[in-house]
């Protein structure tokens, strides 16, 4: 651990900080400004491209940077993550097309990754394990402030400058952060020599890109049976399974190495780490559709809709993190955490065509709590689990495994709803009394045949304005009854939307239960107080490497 003057490190965790808040704003901005981004650059066949890309690159670049800030210093690298992210911002903004922005934004991810990966263990370089808990919870704020600035920041300057400032605002930002980590932030040599595994990081590299293509792509671009998605899925488990084999019998000093999934503490993170990723990501897509299109909310930007559930795990991550480091105590707060985020979700998962905000608003509080709670901890558990040289790639696992279920729950959550819904829109089309309104809900719209992509377009206020205005100006015997008619039709569209994100709802909860249950099991280790108390080892003897 570095001996700095408290001030110092301050200082340096601010400065770290403004780089993580570039990083998390990034994302929210940026869907901000995509409609406006593809309208100028011609692009709307390459739009997910834009946001895929950059999730290729930061997931692969997380656990390799990981290691490497073990092997070269933490300082190193975060200098050259906030470099890459500025670079690609810079370059993403002067985009003149589609192809330009998508490899300008695969770059910048790369940057966000390093960035990322740095930022965590770099709080285990500056404090002990005991002081660590109040500073994950203040990172754990600046992705809920993220989540609540960034669609406004983004809207504001996509609507009154360009959408290129979206990327610019970086640059300031990230040249301050740079001056005062490269000037104040000290040079910590390694304490040990390592080699860097090329054969292993090329393997993993090419396995996390096929298997986060091959969730992407599945239920979107390709049929999930499609040769595409298949191929995709099979390259990944054989690449993995090669990385696998080569970190256990060949690399003298692995990427990931195996021998961390033998501490019970680890294992048992990673799980509930991607069991949470999946359901919090594949939840917070559709509590924004369920507002706008289920109980008609409107919104400038749709991410403000979750304000409430940011404004409660903001405090709660704050929180979390002092009550860990005064007490030295996570189990309890882990299990009570998760315990919030599965009822909170299967409590969204009552909603119905029939609720209220008030009722929409009370169950994201929940569930926000319980995030806030339980997001902090294990950053903490597993950073106390190892020795100051390995806490680079520990770290880093937890970025990886988050985000790895953060594209399955994506993916397969954004397959479970589009089947749900198409089985219930098929109720809707053979239903006889909806055929009445058939040529009035508009040209491009076959009601006996309707389809997800249709949905939103017939429950936005402007189509359903249009539609009662066209419907009005039919002869007065005729207006009642297909008003009666255009009526249940937009009803049986709001229920077969309602049920299917409850459903999505309700499935997230169960998969952050088994989460709960798994959290009973993390064993705990009071957290160390002074660099030179020892680890616990599995059998609660002290052991490990001493930190440095």
């Amino acid at each position: 651990m570095l001996h700095l003057p408290i001030r110092q490190k301050i200082i340096i965790m601010l400065a770290v900080m403004s780089g993580m808040l570039l990083a998390a704003l990034d994302q929210t901005i940026v869907s901000t400004a995509l409609p406006r981004i593809v309208s100028e650059l011609h692009g709307l066949n390459e739009l997910s491209w834009v946001v895929t890309a950059y999730l290729l690159t930061s997931t692969i670049a997380v656990p390799i940077s990981g290691k490497l800030s073990d092997i070269f210093g933490r300082k190193r690298l975060l200098l050259i993550g906030i470099l890459t992210f500025v670079a690609g911002s810079m370059l993403s903004g002067l985009s003149q097309n589609m192809a330009e922005l998508i490899i300008f934004r695969a770059f910048q991810g790369i940057g966000a990754g390093v960035l990322m990966s740095s930022s965590f263990a770099i709080i285990g370089d500056l404090f002990t394990p005991a002081e660590r808990g109040r500073w994950q919870g203040m990172i754990g704020a600046v992705f809920g402030l993220a989540s609540v600035i960034g669609p406004l920041v983004g809207g504001y300057l996509t609507d009154h400058a360009t959408w290129r400032w979206n990327f610019y605002i970086n640059v300031p930002v990230g040249i301050v952060a740079f001056a005062l980590i490269s000037r104040l932030m000290p040079k910590v040599e390694p304490s040990h020599n390592a080699s860097i595994d090329f054969l292993g990081a090329g393997l993993l590299a090419g396995g996390l890109s096929t298997l986060m293509l091959g969730l992407v792509w599945g239920g979107n671009q390709y049929a999930w049976a499609s040769t595409q998605v298949i191929g995709m899925l099979g390259l990944a488990a054989l690449l993995l399974a090669s990385f696998i084999q080569v970190e256990r019998k060949h690399a003298e000093d692995p990427i990931i190495p195996p021998d961390l999934f033998k501490n019970s503490i680890f294992r048992v993170s990673m799980v509930i780490v991607f069991l949470i990723g999946i359901a919090m990501f594949g939840t917070l897509l559709y509590i924004p559709l369920f507002a706008q299109g289920v109980l008609g909310r409107t919104a400038t930007n749709s991410g403000l809709i979750t304000t409430p559930l940011v404004l409660s795990l903001v405090p709660a991550s704050i929180i979390t993190g002092q009550l860990v480091s005064r007490t030295g105590k996570y189990k309890k707060l882990a299990i009570f955490g998760t315990f919030l985020v599965s009822i909170g979700m299967i409590w969204l998962g009552t909603l119905s065509t029939s609720s209220t905000n008030g009722q929409l608003i009370e169950r994201m509080i929940i569930t926000g709590l319980g995030l806030g709670l339980s997001m902090p901890i294990f950053n903490l558990v597993v950073q106390n689990a190892f020795p100051q040289s390995r806490l680079g790639i520990a770290t880093a696992s937890v970025q990886l495994f988050r985000s790895i279920g953060a594209t399955v729950g994506v993916a397969v959550m954004g397959s479970i709803f589009n089947n749900r819904l198409a089985n219930h829109l098929a109720s809707v089309s053979h239903d006889p009394a909806n055929q009445a309104v058939a040529s009035h809900v508009g040209q491009n719209v076959d009601i006996a045949h309707l389809n997800s992509n249709q949905v939103q377009g017939l429950l936005s206020p402007q189509v359903q304005h249009a539609t009662t205005t066209k419907i009005a100006s039919l002869p007065p015997d005729q207006q009642q009854g297909i008003l009666h008619s255009y009526a249940h039709f937009i009803g049986s569209i709001k229920e077969a939307l309602s049920s299917s994100i409850s459903e999505v709802f309700i499935i997230s909860g169960v998969i952050v239960s088994i989460a709960f249950f798994a959290s009973w099991l993390l064993r705990e280790v009071p957290l160390r107080g002074h660099e030179n108390e020892p680890l616990v080892s599995e059998g609660g003897a002290p052991g490990g490497r001493p930190l440095r």
